[in-house]
């Protein structure tokens, strides 16, 4: 089933900043989608993976959705409303709704086990419920279980599927997914940062990524070269997202996303979980090499960054 909300292009998988008693820092958010805005994205994920939505309450995750919306405008904004409750899913789905955001992602419920049929019937369940057309997202490092091509082709035939979000370590599922896109009328939306070149090659609509975040402007002028043809205008800026993924991949994700953001200047925020001595020191050691990659590829400071 189609839908006529079309995705494609650069998503930034939005950061949440928040102060030190949790509350959301909406200067802070201000402050970065505007300079994701400046950059060129395309839309927002919000409450994603890079989004941290575990972390937060049902009422806080509709905060953030209210401000994300508000922020963006008039940017589209796709509701991450996953949840291992079905009736957290629907609430929120309904919320993002209410709000006039164009459709919503759904991860596979975490932690129990489940069977391939039994996350088509979740999937479905929710969109039902809530009425938007929905991008399934794909991430089994997180979640714990693959969303298989079978089932992604069963939801695509009996719901307004528009998208699949793409991430994880199995690259080449993208290939099979892109080709089931073209029959069914779903585009694949990649969250494989650091290789652009090779998904867009592949056919990919656009990505949505962590590293937006904080490069913007790198990953855009990927997606722009690649779209019109002219990929090899773009080489130096593929070449720098592989630099920044080695060095900001030996820490842990997301925090590593809140590193690359200090390096840049943007306000990161508390972080929303218990961080361990070791990787504090790993951190401001990403945040110092990156500091000097951006120094060096003249990407100027957002602002004062965070101590």
């Amino acid at each position: 089933m189609s839908s006529s909300f079309q995705l494609g292009g650069v998503y930034s998988a939005q950061w949440i900043p928040i102060d030190i008693a949790g509350r959301l820092d909406r200067g802070s958010l201000a402050a970065h989608v505007e300079f994701e805005r400046q950059h060129g994205i395309a839309g927002v994920l919000a409450l994603g993976s890079t989004g941290e939505f575990p972390h937060f309450s049902i009422e806080e995750r509709k905060q953030v959705l209210t401000t994300v919306a508000e922020l963006a405008a008039p940017l589209p904004v796709i509701a991450n409303v996953s949840d291992i409750r079905p009736r957290a899913a629907v609430e929120l789905g309904r919320f993002a709704k209410s709000l006039g955001l164009p459709a919503i992602a759904l991860m596979p419920p975490p932690f129990f086990p489940l069977s391939q049929a039994d996350i088509l019937a979740f999937f479905l369940h929710v969109a039902d419920a809530v009425g938007l057309p929905v991008m399934l997202y794909n991430f089994p490092e997180l979640t714990g279980k693959r969303i298989d091509l079978e089932t992604v082709a069963a939801f695509a035939d009996r719901a307004p599927m528009i998208a699949i979000k793409q991430s994880g370590a199995e690259f080449d599922y993208h290939r099979k997914l892109i080709t089931l896109g073209r029959e069914k009328q779903f585009v694949v939306m990649s969250g494989a940062d650091t290789r652009l070149p090779e998904v867009f090659a592949l056919g990919a609509a656009g990505c949505i990524g962590g590293l937006v975040n904080i490069v913007p402007e790198l990953m855009v002028e990927i997606e722009r070269a690649s779209r019109t043809g002219q990929p090899e205008s773009a080489v130096i800026a593929a070449g720098r997202m592989v630099e920044l993924g080695r060095v900001i991949d030996q820490l842990e994700f997301p925090l590593n996303v809140a590193a690359g953001l200090e390096a840049r200047g943007l306000r990161a925020g508390a972080p929303k979980s218990i961080v361990s001595s070791e990787s504090r020191r790993i951190y401001a050691k990403i945040v110092q090499e990156l500091s000097a990659l951006f120094a060096q590829w003249l990407l100027t400071p957002v602002g004062a960054a965070v101590a």
